[in-house]
């Protein structure tokens, strides 16, 4: 069987509060690293979101 191409990446919010989404990438068409404008519910705000990875 082929490999997959996604992968699972951690989208951590940027305010430090330690909230984090778990959503999926093609990793052969986006090499860069993600980031996002999402909701932090500790923040109670829209912050931006960076990858890291899942550990």
């Amino acid at each position: 069987m082929a490999k997959s191409n996604t992968i699972k990446i951690r989208m951590v919010s940027s305010e430090d509060t330690g909230f984090f989404y778990v959503t999926k990438k093609n990793a052969r068409t986006q090499t860069e690293k993600l980031t996002m404008r999402k909701y932090d519910p500790i923040a109670r705000k829209h912050v931006e979101f960076k990858e890291a990875k899942i550990k």
